[in-house]
């Protein structure tokens, strides 16, 4: 089996570019970290603390539940 090498130094120039350009492609895509929207599916989750507790203390508890 031929190695990548083998096979690119086979192609005329004009593809050799293009595999040159698609391996760089590849590579800054894999570098780059998915950006994924936000999804507020909790929001409203600890309504049922509204009353018990302040806003910063509800914070400070849904830390410690989260560490759970």
């Amino acid at each position: 089996m031929k190695t990548l090498e083998e096979v690119v130094r086979e192609l005329p120039p004009t593809l050799q570019a293009e595999v040159r350009d698609f391996a760089q492609f590849l590579l800054e895509k894999r570098g780059r970290p998915k950006q994924r929207r936000l999804r507020l599916s909790w929001a409203g989750g600890l309504r049922e603390f509204r009353d018990k507790y302040t806003s910063l203390e509800l914070q400070k508890k849904a830390l410690e539940w989260w560490g759970d």
